[in-house]
C-alpha cells in the first residue's frame, strides 16, 4: 500500500472520507478506501458537543485508538490541537502517532477567529520536531470564516506553515475555480479542499487539488437520512434500501475479534 504522503501525489486527488465512529469507518473501509479521516464535527455532534470548542479531545483520542486497528491510513482532525501551547499540541500528536495515526489536521483558528500565523506555525514546528513521520495538514481558515479571505492572505499563511514544517495545506471554504487554481499554483505543498457540489473531484484535480475531504457531510447526511426514514414510516411511504443488519453485525464482530486477537 502506498504511504499516506504518496497518496497526495498520485494521478488523481486523494478522496478522503471522514468517519465519526467505528461503524462509519468500517463502512468506508469495506467500500475500499485506503485512507480514512475523522471529522471533529461528527465526533463532537455524536457526543452532544459543539465543534471547535476544545471539547472533543477525549472522544477523538478514544476513536483514533480504535480506528488504528484497521488496515488503512488514519488521519485525525485535531481542531487547533486543543491547546495554545505548542509543546502540549506536540505531545497530543505524539500520542496519536504511538497509536498508529499517520496524519493530523490542525487549524489556524479558535472560537471562530483566525489566530496569529506565527503562533500556529510554532505548533507545526513543535509537532514536526516531535513526530516527523506524521503528515501535518495545516488548515488555513481565511475563507472558512470570511476573514481576510483573499488568495494572497491564504498563500502568505501557507508559506509560513510550509516553512514551519507542514506537509499539506487545507483551505476549507474556497469554491471559486480561479481562487483554487491560484492557491494550488502558489504553493509547493499538496492542497486539500472540502468536497463541494459546484466542482467534482476530477475537476478539482484539474485545478491542482491533491486531496478532497468529505468533511462532516457524511455525518450530516446520515442525520438527515435517519429523519427521512422515520418520516417515511410515519407517512406510510416506501423506506430506502439499507445495508442489512447481518452485514453490519458481521463487520463489528470481525473488528472485535481482531481486538481480542
Amino acid at each position: 500500500m502506498a504511504t499516506f504522503k504518496e497518496l497526495h501525489h498520485a494521478n488523481v486527488p486523494l478522496l478522503l472520507p471522514n468517519a465519526w465512529d467505528v461503524g462509519s469507518a468500517l463502512a468506508f473501509a469495506a467500500a475500499g478506501y485506503t485512507a480514512i479521516g475523522t471529522t471533529s464535527f461528527g465526533i463532537a455532534g455524536s457526543a452532544g458537543l459543539p465543534d471547535a470548542a476544545r471539547t472533543g479531545e477525549a472522544a477523538t483520542m478514544a476513536l483514533a485508538a480504535q480506528l488504528c486497528r484497521l488496515p488503512v491510513h488514519i488521519t485525525v482532525d485535531c481542531e487547533d490541537g486543543y491547546s495554545d501551547d505548542p509543546l502540549a499540541v506536540a505531545g497530543l500528536v505524539a500520542q496519536l502517532a504511538s497509536l498508529g495515526v499517520t496524519g493530523v489536521n490542525l487549524e489556524d483558528s479558535f472560537d471562530g477567529r483566525l489566530v496569529d500565523p506565527s503562533a500556529f506555525a510554532a505548533k507545526v514546528t513543535a509537532v514536526k520536531q516531535c513526530s516527523p513521520e506524521v503528515f501535518i495538514n495545516a488548515r488555513v481558515d481565511n475563507f472558512w470564516f470570511g476573514q481576510d479571505a483573499t488568495v494572497g492572505a491564504v498563500l502568505q499563511r501557507a508559506r509560513t506553515y510550509a516553512d514551519a514544517g507542514a506537509d499539506g495545506i487545507f483551505v476549507p471554504g474556497v469554491v471559486k475555480a480561479e481562487h483554487i487554481s491560484s492557491i494550488t499554483s502558489g504553493t509547493a505543498l499538496p492542497v486539500n479542499l472540502l468536497a463541494h457540489p459546484s466542482l467534482t473531484v476530477a475537476e478539482l484535480g484539474k485545478l491542482g487539488v491533491r486531496r478532497v475531504s468529505s468533511g462532516s457531510l457524511p455525518y450530516r447526511a446520515s442525520v438527515d437520512a435517519a429523519v427521512n426514514v422515520a418520516n417515511a414510516l410515519r407517512e406510510g411511504s416506501p423506506t430506502p434500501a439499507a445495508t442489512s443488519y447481518w452485514e453490519i453485525q458481521a463487520r463489528l464482530v470481525a473488528f472485535n475479534q481482531g481486538l481480542e486477537g
